[in-house]
């Protein structure tokens, strides 16, 4: 008797819908874009780098302000913004010797706003 993961897995016959699937075809964005969108998510993979995106949710931060929100090391909040920065999920913003750190952009936000409502269902 076929497993039950199977028979979800795979169709009973070999039946190829081509216009289904020629259309899908003709919407899928190239190879180098789903690479660029699947790195975009293992960057929010972490619970740490979660946690600094939140916190900047709510407000510009610097440095200690997060090392001291999330009971971390400066260090440690400078290698995870600078994970973020390469992402290109958070912006810096220099006043004076100290640097403020800030959502990227609106797209950043509606992600965030996003995932916890997905999570809060």
């Amino acid at each position: 008797m076929a497993d039950m993961n199977d028979i979800i897995e795979r169709c009973g016959f070999l039946c190829v819908h081509e216009a289904t699937v020629e259309r899908v075809l003709s919407e899928m964005p190239a190879d180098e874009k789903l690479y660029d969108l699947a790195e975009l998510f293992k960057v929010f993979g972490d619970s740490t780098r979660i946690k600094i995106l939140y916190a900047l949710f709510e407000a510009e931060l610097c440095v200690c302000d997060i090392a001291q929100l999330l009971g971390l090391t400066q260090s440690a909040v400078s290698h995870q913004l600078r994970v973020l920065k390469s992402g290109r999920l958070v912006k810096p913003r220099k006043e004076g010797k100290t640097v403020f750190y800030s959502l990227a952009d609106d797209h950043v936000r509606t992600l965030i706003a996003q995932g916890m409502e997905h999570v809060e269902e």
